[in-house]
């Protein structure tokens, strides 16, 4: 049962990364490195080029996110989706039947979550594993 993290190299995904490769070594399970994102819009050039341009920031990502997991022993399976990261990751962690799913937080209050739909905040309230959420560093 693998473990699921988001990741985009943001402060709180950084620190996730961290987190999720050690509860992946611990369970001597892989890590699903998965990074969603939508381009805005739905047709034309524009569109094409916004969801390359974001697919590429993904794979950047994610190359780092792999040469850590690689460092601490741990095998990675790579998912960049054309969806919302919280999707993405609900989706990654059904069809890997995943153990945890991993996320950092920016340290939103809760209000803000609520508002903005933050993507700890929607997988708390739709994921049916468990989600660990982890703070970013100070």
């Amino acid at each position: 049962m693998p473990v699921v993290l988001g990741y985009d190299e943001s402060p709180g995904a950084v620190r996730a990364l961290s987190v999720a490769i050690e509860v992946s070594a611990a369970f001597r399970e892989p890590l699903v490195l998965v990074y969603g994102a939508a381009a805005p819009g739905a047709m034309g050039e524009e569109y094409r080029a916004h969801a390359e341009a974001l697919r590429q920031v993904g794979r950047v990502a994610l190359a780092h996110a792999v040469d850590a997991a690689a460092a601490a022993g741990v095998t990675t399976a790579v998912e960049i989706l054309d969806e919302s990261p919280a999707q993405a990751l609900l989706d990654a962690a059904e069809r890997h039947e995943a153990r945890v799913i991993v996320v950092g937080s920016y340290g939103e209050s809760p209000l803000r979550g609520a508002l903005l739909g933050a993507v700890p905040h929607k997988l708390l309230h739709l994921s049916k594993i468990p989600v660990l959420c982890v703070p970013a560093a100070d």
